[in-house]
C-alpha cells in the first residue's frame, strides 16, 4: 500500500516506520493515524518482520495532534466519532514489540503515541510534554493516565498542569526513556536493538509484552501469578528445549518460533 503521511521500510526482520509529515512536524491527524494502524498491522501479519521501530524526524518525532484539524470540532463530532479513539486501542492490539525512537519534539500526541510503544530510545535532543493545558483541553490518548504510571503522580501533574516540556536527561532520570543516545547515532541503536530483540524466540518476545504489559493493570498477585503461569506454559514450546539446550552446549540457539 502506498502511504502519504509515513514512510516504511523492512530489513533484516525489523520494520521502520517513519512518521513522515515534515511541513507540520508530524503532527498527529486523523490519515496519518489511520496510516500508521495500517502499517502496524501489516506487520504484525507479516512473518519476516520480528520487531518495529517507529521514529520521526530529527526535528521532531511528533509535535502533537493537528490542532487545525480539532480546532472547530464539536463536543458532540468527538464524542459520537471517539476522537482518538480507535486508533489507540489499534497500536496497543499489535503483539511484536515496537520501539520508539525519539529525536526532537514529542508533545502532546506525539509523547502519548511514544509511551504507546513498549520503549523509548531518545536522542539527546528529545523533549517530551503533555501542554494541552495551554489549549483549554487535557490529554486524550494517556497523557494523565500512562505517563503517571511511568514517571509518578508529582511529575506527571507538573507537565500537565503547567505544561512543561522534559528534556531528554530528565525523562530518562525519571523512567520514560530506555536510553539517551548521540542524534546521529539514534536509528543506528534503535535498529540494533530491533535486530536484538529479532533474534529472540517470538514466542517468548510476546509472553514478555503481554506480561510487562499486565503489571499496570493488576494487583501484584495477580501479576505474579500471570508471569508464573506464562513462564511455565513456555516449557512446552520447542524454543525453550532449544534455548536451554544451546546455553549448556555454548553455542547460539536457533529458535524456530515453535
Amino acid at each position: 500500500m502506498a502511504f502519504e503521511t509515513i514512510t516504511v521500510e523492512v530489513e533484516d526482520h525489523v520494520a521502520l516506520i517513519t512518521l513522515n509529515r515534515p511541513d507540520a512536524m508530524n503532527a498527529l491527524n486523523d490519515q496519518l493515524l489511520g496510516e500508521l494502524v495500517t502499517a502496524l498491522e501489516d506487520a504484525q501479519a507479516n512473518d519476516k518482520v520480528r520487531c518495529i521501530v517507529l521514529t520521526g524526524s530529527e526535528k521532531a518525532f511528533a509535535a502533537g495532534a493537528d490542532i487545525k484539524m480539532m480546532s472547530e470540532k464539536s463536543f458532540v463530532e468527538v464524542f459520537a466519532g471517539d476522537l482518538f479513539g480507535p486508533e489507540p486501542d489499534a497500536i496497543m492490539r499489535i503483539r511484536k514489540p515496537i520501539i520508539a525512537a525519539v529525536s526532537g519534539y514529542a508533545l502532546g500526541g506525539g509523547c502519548e503515541l511514544a509511551m504507546m510503544c513498549d520503549f523509548i530510545i531518545a536522542s539527546e535532543t528529545a523533549k517530551f510534554g503533555q501542554p494541552e493545558i495551554n489549549l483549554g483541553v487535557i490529554a486524550g490518548m494517556g497523557g494523565t493516565q500512562r505517563l503517571t504510571r511511568l514517571i509518578g503522580k508529582s511529575k506527571a501533574m507538573d507537565m500537565n498542569l503547567t505544561g512543561r516540556f522534559m528534556d531528554a536527561e530528565e525523562a530518562d532520570r525519571s523512567g520514560l526513556v530506555s536510553r539517551v543516545v548521540p542524534v546521529k547515532k539514534l536509528r543506528e541503536e534503535a535498529m540494533a536493538a530491533a535486530s536484538k530483540i529479532a533474534e529472540k524466540s517470538m514466542i517468548s518476545v510476546m509472553a514478555v509484552k503481554e506480561s510487562v504489559n499486565r503489571s499496570y493493570e493488576m494487583p501484584l498477585r495477580e501479576g505474579l501469578l500471570f508471569e508464573r503461569r506464562v513462564f511455565q506454559s513456555l516449557f512446552a514450546t520447542e524454543d525453550q528445549k532449544e534455548g536451554m539446550s544451546a546455553f549448556m552446549e555454548k553455542r547460539e540457539a536457533q529458535f524456530r518460533d515453535k
